[in-house]
């Protein structure tokens, strides 16, 4: 599709300063760019019943995404040994769905699990792969790598902190670093470990004064004017960040937004970024020439209406699609914010969507799966069927194939 390509590039171009992806390989949240973007096509028909390569039952229970390389596939879930609650990492062969290594990793305590949203789940995280080491991230209950090829765990390590409803935002790798969000009910951190031994690099306050400050979104990282930035958006402010020494170059503020959810996207210069409860924004932050407070100087636009609490945006072409909690897929006209077209998709949604081509695959918190068709005038559902299982873990596609996480179940669906 002729209007995708050259935002794909760019993507593409953000993507390698975090993670050197093989053509093969889906390797953290949201994909190779990080940002929804799937190449190749996918399934456009199937059913719970056809269209199926495989579909495996899930002893551990989670909602962090697969992520795949070496064909393997890696999961993090959470099971009950009695009273024990035991938070796992397995892997799965991307071919029959076989269980290949399983590792127990953390035991956390009552306290540490407690008071958790009921659409979280104590493995909300997605892995993250790189060089052989699959990176799995439990929040406040521990961080730990292991060795891809057979689960051996090379390290882990715990940052306690206290935590508003659980975890959810994922890890990422810059350079020689693994970096995560830590925002906490109190004190707020984002904090980097040494990808080698799990060491701590940095940790950098938020210091941003606002009345909730608990968020759950996953950082970004981008080149700009040749310098490496972690974007990083929590509740009031995003921030980029040094990665060298955490420190912040810039900050732009959304008021007191707060459980920020979505992942930035980048395109064309500007960043995307949604500012969370209680009215939902969508702010564009022009990128370059940026110090300190830039709220004045780079906010170009804002747009409040049909805006996403929970799924995370995708920038193509010139759009930016956006899907609310609700089901309203907005485009947007990426340089002004104003809206261009808008397609109702029945449902309730947490799972952020992904973009194949012109296919735009979106998951329902009941199990719905829809099929659309995306261009510049505007989205049409081409299919959809019913899963009759939760999900709320967000889709990926790989090779031809959507795989997908529900409630009891990973489903890797090929289409009829």
């Amino acid at each position: 599709m002729k209007f995708l390509g050259k935002c794909y590039c760019l993507l593409l171009a953000v993507s390698l300063t975090s993670v050197t992806t093989a053509a093969d390989t889906w390797p953290q949240f949201r994909g190779p760019t990080g940002q929804g973007i799937a190449s190749g096509s996918g399934p456009l028909k199937w059913s719970k019943d056809a269209g199926i390569a495989w579909k495996v039952p899930l002893a551990a229970q989670g909602w962090s995404s697969p992520v795949i390389a070496d064909g393997k596939i890696v999961l993090t879930g959470s099971r009950k040994d009695g009273d024990t609650t035991v938070l796992v990492a397995f892997a799965l062969d991307v071919a029959t769905g076989k269980k290949l290594w399983e590792v127990d990793l953390f035991q956390p305590t009552a306290e540490e699990t407690s008071a958790m949203h009921g659409k979280n789940s104590l493995a909300s995280s997605t892995p993250i792969i790189a060089d052989g080491i699959a990176y799995v991230h439990f929040g406040h209950m521990g961080t730990a790598a292991l060795r891809l090829v057979d689960g051996e765990v090379v390290w882990k390590k715990q940052v306690s902190y206290k935590p508003m409803h659980g975890n959810g935002g994922s890890p990422i790798i810059v350079g020689d670093l693994l970096v995560v969000n830590a925002d906490a009910e109190i004190d707020p951190t984002i904090v980097a470990f040494h990808r080698k031994e799990g060491s701590i690099a940095w940790r950098t306050p938020r210091e941003q004064e606002v009345r909730s400050k608990f968020s759950f979104s996953t950082p970004l990282v981008v080149e700009t004017d040749g310098r490496t930035e972690i974007l990083s958006a929590g509740s009031g402010m995003i921030g980029a960040y040094a990665p060298e020494d955490g420190r912040l170059l810039w900050k732009a503020t959304y008021g007191e937004g707060y459980s920020v959810v979505p992942r930035p996207v980048v395109a064309d210069g500007m960043a995307y970024v949604a500012t969370g409860y209680n009215v939902p924004k969508l702010i564009a932050i022009r990128l370059g020439d940026a110090t300190g407070d830039v709220t004045k100087s780079h906010i170009e636009w804002e747009v409040t209406r049909r805006m996403p609490k929970t799924p995370s945006m995708i920038a193509t072409g010139g759009q930016i699609l956006v899907l609310d909690d609700t089901g309203t897929l907005t485009s947007l006209d990426a340089k002004s914010g104003k809206p261009v077209w808008n397609e109702k998709l029945p449902g309730n949604f947490s799972a952020s969507p992904i973009l194949a081509g012109e296919i735009l695959y979106a998951v329902t918190e009941d199990g719905v799966c829809y099929v659309v068709k995306i261009s510049p005038d505007g989205a049409k559902i081409q299919f959809e069927t019913d899963l009759a299982e939760r999900s709320l873990a967000s889709p990926i596609l790989l090779d031809g194939a959507l795989y997908l996480r529900t409630e009891s179940h990973l489903w890797k669906i090929t289409g009829e």
